[in-house]
């Protein structure tokens, strides 16, 4: 019996990713701890030595700083000139990534892979540039300082006293294939500055007083060595793993950072995740949203979104939740994913504020029980310079409400006044509870608090003896105006916290809403221009911006194919068209907020259904200096995705549709060949032997004879020709090719024809025609009504017996014209009166019929296309009765052109 490991078949996804990973380049970074240790010197050395083993080695990027050793390695590899780019009056110069896309090579040398690239370039970052280098199989050699690694960002400037701007990414440095540690002593790079090796002199010498004093190149040399040291470690780890190499095997470790939407949460999370790469753990970022420490401005919520959108980046998992304890939430997440270390951030606020509000590092201290609790304190950068410890975001603050609170004081003073006579204190001081609760949930905290003061303070003046005065004779009132401030405060801050708590449920059940209401509107929607248009409508209204969706037209181009509110001409140019079809290219977010084409006025999503771009979804904020936050993105996110499988759907129903109309193709293929195989070849057969007969008969045959086989000639052709028409009839029906030829036709003229040309097959049959006068001309193809009438006529000799009675009767009813044609046969059976006009249906018939089973359908299909209708019902004392009904909704002229006599008469 073979084992489950042996019969179980890869998953289709893996296979996918392991196709992909075979794909890519391979990525080798030379790191060093500083500038000037001959990293790019190192690099240009292997590529050497590749060169000499037959590998296609071109330089995309090479900065020499003008050093003579440097320049003499770049002899004897090919080089890709740089792109020039206008920024400002100035020309600089970029690498050219489509030339070096273009040529191809094996390996391509990028040096500094942090460099922030030129505004108008295709990404932000050159890191992005060689990320997509890699994506198109091409192994990259480039260059990075470790001063340069994100996560590491906060510990070089604590170091250095000098906040780095360029960074990379994390996952950039775990996904590389290699990574090379280039490292000097100390004293050899300080020996290199001053002989101007590394920056020129002036420039060596103010390097040399602030960065690249001993002490800081030692630090950063300790992390390059560690961070290097980390990576051997896990490769070691993963070579035992692979291997099953026994070992002691630790539990895993996981750490949580602790997020707010204070501007120092962004070193808690750097913190986090330095922590978690050096434990080689998971890690997660999460931020409790409670009544009392909701961002209750802008500017808050958006630093907030910049903290969530950081982690992000880092590679945690972002967790948001609502609670009315944030240190309890805390720790329910922390218990309920395993979480082994907590990394807080030291409060900044002034100590009196938790007398009241409490501690949250201090609670989750207490109910740790067992897990690692890190404080980090907040520190500013060099750059923001010191803030008082309480500093945070506070919006403009308005005198308005203020005054409004004093208005409302002196009014309920001046009722107090009036009313004392009738009320007591208690009533009087609870009349001062209202500009309280009034501002509370009209202006928020600090104006009611205000309130609750004024009114405590106009209570005594006015009213408690000795009044005008606020000295109080009777100490009992101080213990009442302390109760009055206590319940004002907490009333105020009560209802504060509601008003805030229902503007944030708002903000989320219109997202939802607004998520619930599109899914369902777009399942409802039938085409593909009803759903791209409430998809944007939806959008716009959602985020209060622009929206687009662009699809690519008949010939590939990508257009927009709905945009709400403006119009695409408004907000969209040939930068913005750009970036739109990059997305669609690559599959990949981009623009405004984003690390890829950051300049870009919008952020362009894919529209992706199973691997497949569809389209992209573009907005635009009304407020663009605002960024979009973590759940807005999300939800935006969640539109593509509805909005990639509603598009998806409509394709594969058109898919199914097609396969319908094949199938139908298929079964009125095999019915022809039924019919040519029946139907046909009986005609073909009586006239082949009548003809037949005419050739080797000579003069045999009497002339009755030759009249009678030349008559059985005559009708089979006729009937051939029925056949055939029908059948292409009805192929001109189901593609759509049949076009109407209207004219101001007389019905009883119609009916004239139809008789002449089937009068043989009527000879034997008695014909009641009943037309009432002075009937209406109708706007109809004449040739396509008498071909109605015709197939009509022909089934009612078909299926009534020889010699009964066919009835022909018109009739005006309101706007339409009604025609029936009656027979006395055996009648429709009950529910098969429908079906009788469906493709290919015959009647069980004790006689044999001949025909397609095309006639009946082939009337519905030109009947309908003149606007009118058809219908079958069992006749009164036997037969069928078959109707059609034409529209008179034009008025007739009042000449015509006859029929078919060619001249003109009147009516």
């Amino acid at each position: 019996m073979e084992r489950e490991d042996e019969i179980r078949r890869p998953d289709p996804e893996d296979l996918l990713a392991q196709v992909k990973a075979e794909n890519r380049g391979r990525l080798t970074i030379f790191l060093g701890a500083a500038a000037g240790v001959g990293k790019t010197y190192a690099m240009l050395e292997a590529a050497h030595e590749r060169q000499a083993d037959g590998v296609d080695v071109v330089i995309g990027w090479v900065e020499t700083h003008g050093r003579p050793e440097t320049e003499a390695l770049l002899r004897g590899l090919s080089i890709i000139p740089p792109r020039e780019l206008v920024y400002r009056g100035k020309v600089f110069r970029e690498m050219d990534l489509d030339a070096l896309l273009q040529r191809r090579p094996q390996l391509a040398l990028v040096d500094e892979l942090a460099h922030t690239n030129i505004p108008g370039s295709r990404h932000t970052r050159r890191y992005q540039d060689v990320e997509e280098l890699l994506a198109a199989g091409i192994n990259v050699y480039t260059t990075l300082n470790i001063q340069h690694v994100e996560s590491l960002n906060d510990i070089v400037a604590q170091i250095t006293g000098i906040r780095v701007q360029e960074t990379v990414p994390d996952r950039l440095l775990e996904e590389a294939d290699q990574i090379q540690l280039i490292d000097i002593p100390p004293e050899e790079l300080i020996e290199r500055l001053k002989e101007g090796k590394v920056y020129v002199p002036p420039q060596a010498e103010r390097a040399l007083q602030k960065f690249f004093r001993p002490g800081n190149i030692n630090a950063l040399r300790e992390l390059a060595l560690r961070y290097t040291a980390r990576r051997v470690e896990g490769q070691l780890d993963h070579y035992m793993r692979l291997h099953g190499i026994a070992g002691p095997w630790p539990a895993g470790e996981r750490v949580m950072a602790c997020v707010s939407p204070s501007p120092f949460s962004a070193q808690v999370i750097r913190t986090a995740r330095r922590m978690a790469a050096g434990l080689k753990a998971e890690w997660l970022a999460v931020y409790v949203e409670t009544p009392d420490r909701l961002p209750a401005d802008e500017n808050r919520r958006d630093q907030l979104a910049r903290n969530l959108h950081l982690a992000e980046e880092l590679g945690a998992e972002v967790i948001t939740l609502t609670g009315n304890d944030a240190a309890e939430e805390l720790l329910a997440v922390a218990r309920r994913k395993n979480v082994t270390q907590i990394v807080i951030g030291k409060p900044l606020h002034p100590r009196w504020q938790e007398l009241w509000r409490g501690s949250l590092v201090d609670k989750i201290i207490r109910g740790s029980q067992g897990i690692s609790v890190h404080i980090i304190p907040g520190r500013t950068s060099p750059r923001e310079g010191p803030r008082a410890p309480g500093w945070r975001y506070r919006s403009r603050v308005s005198s308005w409400p203020y005054a409004g609170v004093l208005v409302a004081v002196m009014l309920v003073t001046v009722l107090n006044k009036i009313l004392q006579p009738v009320f007591d204190f208690t009533n009087i001081a609870l009349l001062y509870l209202l500009p309280v609760l009034f501002s509370a949930a009209r202006w928020g905290r600090g104006p009611s608090i205000l309130a609750s003061v004024l009114g405590a303070l106009a209570f005594d003046f006015f009213f408690v003896p000795p009044v005008l005065s606020f000295t109080v004779s009777d100490l009992r009132y101080l213990l009442s105006f302390v109760i009055f401030l206590v319940v004002a405060v907490i009333t105020s801050t009560m209802a504060t916290r509601l008003n805030i708590q229902a503007e944030n449920a708002r903000r989320r059940e219109t997202r939802t809403a607004a998520l619930y209401a599109l899914s369902r509107k777009m399942a409802a929607e039938t085409d593909n221009e009803g759903i791209l248009k409430t998809v944007v409508k939806t959008v716009a209204e959602t985020i209060d911006g622009e929206a687009v969706i662009f699809m690519p037209d008949a010939t590939g181009k990508l257009a927009a194919r709905a945009t709400a509110p403006s119009p695409p001409e408004k907000w969209l140019d040939s930068n913005e068209y750009a970036v739109a079809g990059w997305v669609f290219t690559h599959g990949q977010l981009a623009g405004r907020g984003t690390d890829t084409l950051a300049g870009a006025d919008g952020l362009y999503l894919p529209l992706k259904a199973d691997e497949n771009n569809l389209g992209v979804l573009g907005v635009k904020l009304t407020h663009p200096e605002r960024h979009l936050a973590p759940e807005q993105r999300r939800l935006l996110e969640a539109f593509a995705s509805l909005a990639a499988l509603a598009i998806l759907r409509l394709q594969l129903a058109a898919e199914a549709q097609q396969a319908r109309c094949l199938a139908a193709s298929e079964k009125l293929r095999t019915a022809l060949f039924n019919s040519i195989s029946h139907d046909l070849r009986t005609p073909l057969a009586s006239i082949t032997a009548a003809v037949t007969s005419l050739l080797e008969g000579g003069d045999v045959y009497q002339p009755e004879a030759r009249q009678a086989l030349l008559q059985t000639i005559k009708e089979g052709a006729a009937r051939l020709n029925r056949l055939v028409g029908n059948l292409l009839d009805m192929a001109r029906l189901e593609s759509g090719m049949l076009q109407l030829n209207r004219e101001w036709c007389d019905v009883e003229d119609i009916i004239g024809v139809a008789l002449h040309q089937l009068r043989e097959t009527l000879h034997d049959r008695p014909l009641q025609v009943n037309i009432p006068p002075e009937l209406p001309l109708v706007k109809a193809d004449f040739t396509l009504i008498e071909q109605v009438l015709v197939n009509l006529l022909e089934n009612a000799v078909k299926y009534s017996p020889p010699g009964s009675e066919i009835a022909i009767t018109v009739r005006k009813e309101e706007k339409e014209l009604q025609v029936a044609v009656a027979d006395r046969g055996a009648g429709i059976p009950e529910g098969e009166q429908e079906r009788v006009f469906d493709k290919f249906y015959r009647l069980q018939s004790p006689r044999h019929v001949s025909g397609t089973g095309l006639g009946l359908s082939i009337c519905k299909g030109i009947i309908e296309a003149h606007g009118g209708k058809i219908w079958a019902v069992r006749r009164a004392g036997g037969g069928s009765v078959f109707t059609f009904s034409m529209p008179l909704n034009e008025h007739p002229p009042t000449r015509i052109p006859s029929a078919r006599g060619g001249g003109e008469g009147e009516r």
